[in-house]
C-alpha cells in the first residue's frame, strides 16, 4: 500500500501545529506570580500620578485601555492592569532598582529591543490590519508600536485625522513639504488622511497602500476616473504616477509636468503643431508658430484626457 501521501499530510500537519511564532510563545507564559506588585496599579500610581515629576500615567483612564467593562482590555475584569504591557512590576517598584532596567517602557531608550517590545502590543492587536506587519516596511526598519502611537492619552493622535498626518511627518519629511506645495491633496487641511491611502501597518501592495494596486487606490476617490470607458488613454489604466504624483506638486493637477512637456513624453510633436514658442518662432522671427502660448496646453483641445464615452471621441477631443 503506498502511504506515501497520507504520511506527507501528516507530517504536514505536525509542522504546521508546531510552528508558532517565538514572541507569541513567550507572551502566552507569565511570569512567577512573586514578579507581580502586590496591589497592582495602585502601585504604579503611587509615583505616576497627576503630580509625578517623572511621568503622569492618569490620562490612560481616559482610553480605551482603561476600560474596566471590557474583557479585552488590560484593566478589564481579570487584568493583569498596567502590568499586561508594561512587564512585572515588584522589582521595578523596589526600592533602590534599577528602574529602567526591571520593565519595559516602550520609550526608545528602552533596554528591550523592538520586537520585544511590540510583541507587548501584538499579543493583543493581532487583527487583520496587521497581519502583514511582520516583514513589512516599518517592521524591518525598526519602527516600535509606540514610535506613534500614544496610550496614555485620551485620544491617539495617530487615529485622529487631523493629528494623523503630524505623527508620520516625524520620519516622512520629504511627504511633509509635498503636501504644502501649491497643488496637493488636502491633507493638511485635515480632509484626508496618509491612511486614507496607506496602510502603516503593512500590506501585500507597493508602497502599503490600502488596494492592491496605485489605480485601485486612486479609485477609491477617483470613480469617475476607474472606466471602462469606450475611448481609452492608455496611462490612465496603467498607472496614475505616469502623470501625477500622489503627494503634492507646483503644478496644476499634481502633475509631474507641465502640458506640453508631459505629453511629448508619449506623443511625438512630429506633423503636429504642438511646438512650443522658441525666439525664432515668434513673430517677425522668421519661424511658423505654434498652437501653444503661455499658460496653454494639450488639453485645450484634448479635454477628455482621462478618455471619452463619446462616440467620435477617439482622439479624447469630446
Amino acid at each position: 500500500m503506498n502511504i506515501t501521501r497520507p504520511l506527507l499530510c501528516v507530517l504536514w500537519l505536525v509542522a504546521a501545529l508546531a510552528w508558532q511564532p517565538q514572541a507569541s510563545a513567550q507572551a502566552r507564559e507569565l511570569p512567577p506570580a512573586d514578579e507581580y506588585s502586590e496591589s497592582g496599579a495602585d502601585t504604579c500610581l503611587g509615583c505616576h500620578d497627576e503630580e509625578s515629576e517623572t511621568y503622569s500615567a492618569t490620562a490612560l483612564f481616559k482610553g480605551k485601555h482603561a476600560h474596566r467593562g471590557d474583557k479585552r482590555a488590560p484593566f478589564g475584569a481579570g487584568g493583569l492592569q498596567c502590568e499586561a504591557c508594561h512587564g512585572p512590576g515588584a522589582r521595578h517598584a523596589a526600592k533602590g532598582s534599577k528602574k529602567a532596567l526591571t520593565i519595559n517602557s516602550f520609550k526608545a531608550t528602552s533596554h528591550l529591543p523592538v520586537e520585544q517590545r511590540n510583541q507587548a502590543c501584538l499579543s493583543c492587536h493581532e487583527g487583520q490590519s496587521r497581519n502583514a506587519w511582520h516583514g513589512g516596511t516599518h517592521d524591518l526598519s525598526k519602527v516600535a508600536c509606540t514610535d506613534c502611537h500614544r496610550m496614555h492619552v485620551e485620544r491617539d493622535p495617530v487615529l485622529v485625522k487631523a493629528t494623523e498626518a503630524e505623527v508620520c511627518y516625524a520620519c516622512h519629511a520629504k511627504q511633509r513639504a509635498d503636501f504644502h506645495k501649491t497643488s496637493a491633496h488636502p491633507v493638511r487641511f485635515g480632509l484626508m488622511s496618509c491612511s486614507g491611502c496607506h496602510n502603516a501597518h503593512g500590506t501585500n501592495g507597493q508602497a502599503m497602500l490600502t488596494k492592491a494596486t496605485l489605480n485601485q487606490t486612486c479609485y477609491s476617490c477617483h470613480a469617475d476616473k476607474r472606466g471602462p470607458l469606450l475611448w481609452e488613454h492608455t496611462p490612465v489604466t496603467e498607472d496614475c504616477s505616469l502623470c501625477h504624483t500622489p503627494h503634492g506638486s507646483v503644478r496644476n493637477a499634481l502633475l509631474t509636468k507641465n502640458p506640453p512637456l508631459l505629453c511629448q513624453q508619449c506623443h511625438s510633436p512630429a506633423g503636429h503643431p504642438s511646438l512650443p514658442r522658441t525666439a525664432t518662432s515668434l513673430p517677425g522671427g522668421g519661424g511658423g508658430g505654434s498652437m501653444f502660448l503661455v499658460g496653454s496646453a494639450c488639453m485645450n483641445c484634448h479635454t477628455q484626457v482621462h478618455g471619452s464615452n463619446h462616440p467620435s471621441g477617439a482622439k479624447l477631443m469630446r
